[in-house]
């Protein structure tokens, strides 16, 4: 038949390219408890999905007939494949082939894999393993000649960030250009004992006169802590589906919106658990995560960067089926103050939710920013300011729930005051410009001097100002727009995230 000679040479040559590395690598990257790149694009993806391109790409070596001898396969895979039954684009690095490096890969693919997202408006997933893109100095004396550094096709990667979901799984070590792919990501996940990051590797930071394993120079438990990046799970199977269900709460691109999720959680649900919530003390701490647990749909939440910026919670969840982007404040640390990695840490979130049209929901409980010297070497008003320009700036709808505190400037950050205020308080709520704990024998230092039991007079103020910080007084001169039930929280919130899809589907 017509063309058998060439299809067999396509045959072949897609057959060498499925070798990867050869078996000797491949046993070897298998014996280092890691998976392959194709077996990684086959558990990504749903079964039989994944369609490659560029799968003849590499280096053939030929005998003095020219007839392909062997076959060495680009290091960089990618293609279009299904994840939960929507289309995405898959790549990943080949460990087997040069370590992964950048410099062996063929540029042009990796450039081609962005394009196809950002053009297409499809989800970009990296699978990265890989060493870096500037290959070794033995290469440069070979070519003869240094080079201008310079990134082919990052421009793409820059345009991404603002166009569809990019997810960024580290599954090796990861250095270099490959660490930078790691880090320009909407979401990305280490892998705890496999995963290594670092801007360069412990052999180059040697020359500096430092020596550390990749474990204490870049493991997960430095990078899942100071933000690099966003989750750290045990296994790679746990990392593919921290990706996928990533990306169930978002749309394909931008300017879409998001996938309403299928639920049979009741929207007037009312928990009699949320009226014990949170203790009559205010110096006592409670379990804020216990709390957008029982008020979302059930098994919903899905904390983001748990491990950094902890006084800052940030997650996606579903109301009555809808994604919603969830903030709030841990008050069992730091009390709830927004440090400058905790106001980092909200800035982004709030970016990730504009750039794709998910209804903010923020839970209150905010005594300010923090205080104190290590939280001005910190920068923390700097960081603060910027998280705050960064809510002023959102467009997207905007619910606040004031669970307790709500002091200074850090508090004054629940919502932009100057837009409509979808915002309820619970019979907790406690604001100001500052806390009166702590104030009350300053101001009333004359007063007291002047009584003849100065401990039963400061009690006496103390109850005249229990009073006057009551949330109904608040809600009295409508500075609070109402004072709720804590079983109400659902249903409101509910409502208010079907009508948030309204108002982004007029946008």
């Amino acid at each position: 038949m017509a063309w058998d000679k060439e299809l067999e040479e396509k045959r072949k040559r897609e057959s060498l390219a499925e070798k990867m590395g050869g078996d000797d690598k491949v046993a070897r990257q298998h014996g280092r408890g890691k998976m392959d790149v194709r077996q990684r694009i086959a558990k990504m993806a749903d079964p039989g999905s994944f369609r490659e391109i560029g799968k003849l790409a590499g280096k053939g070596s030929y005998d003095p007939e020219g007839e392909l001898e062997d076959f060495k396969p680009a290091n960089f895979l990618f293609g279009r494949a299904d994840i939960n039954r929507r289309p995405v684009v898959l790549t990943g690095d080949d460990f087997t082939v040069r370590g992964g490096a950048a410099d062996a890969a063929i540029w042009r693919k990796a450039v081609l894999a962005e394009q196809m997202a950002h053009e297409y408006g499809l989800p970009l997933i990296r699978l990265i393993d890989g060493t870096g893109g500037g290959g070794s100095v033995k290469m440069l004396e070979d070519m003869g000649l240094t080079y201008v550094p310079y990134l082919p096709g990052w421009e793409h990667v820059a345009k991404n960030l603002d166009s569809v979901p990019v997810v960024a799984l580290a599954l090796g070590s990861v250095a270099g250009l490959g660490a930078a792919r790691v880090a320009a990501s909407h979401y990305s996940v280490m892998v705890r004992g496999m995963s290594h990051i670092f801007t360069a590797g412990p052999a180059v930071v040697a020359a500096i006169g430092e020596t550390h394993d990749k474990e204490a120079l870049g493991g997960a438990d430095i990078h899942g802590r100071n933000g690099t990046v966003d989750d750290v799970v045990n296994t790679e199977e746990e990392a593919f589906e921290a990706a996928k269900r990533f990306l169930s709460y978002l749309p394909s691109s931008a300017g879409s919106l998001p996938p309403r999720g299928e639920t049979t959680d009741g929207v007037e649900r009312r928990d009699e658990s949320l009226l014990a919530a949170v203790p009559e003390d205010r110096r006592a701490a409670y379990s804020m995560r216990k709390i957008l647990n029982t008020v979302t749909d059930r098994s919903s939440f899905m904390e983001i960067g748990r491990m950094w910026g902890r006084s800052s919670i940030t997650a996606l969840a579903r109301l009555n089926g809808w994604p919603v982007a969830v903030i709030a404040s841990d008050p069992s640390f730091m009390g709830g103050s927004w440090s400058a990695d905790g106001a980092r840490k909200v800035e982004r979130f709030v970016k990730l939710a504009n750039t794709f049209s998910l209804p903010v929901v923020h839970f209150v409980d905010n005594p300010g920013f923090m205080i104190g010297l290590e939280a001005e070497r910190a920068a923390t008003i700097r960081f603060g300011v910027e998280a705050l320009s960064g809510i002023y700036k959102s467009t997207v709808p905007w619910a606040s729930v004031i669970i307790r505190k709500a002091y200074g400037v850090g508090g004054a950050a629940m919502s932009d005051h100057s837009r409509f205020q979808y915002r309820f308080a619970w019979p907790s709520g406690d604001w100001g410009s500052l806390p009166l704990e702590g104030g009350i024998e300053v101001a009333y230092k004359a007063e007291l001097e002047k009584a003849e039991d100065p401990a039963a007079a400061l009690q006496e103020i103390k109850a005249r100002l229990d009073k006057v910080r009551s949330p109904f007084r608040t809600a009295e001169a409508f500075m609070v727009e109402d004072v709720i039930d804590p079983r109400d929280t659902r249903p409101l919130l509910c409502e208010f995230a079907e009508l948030a899809q309204g108002k982004m589907a007029t946008r």
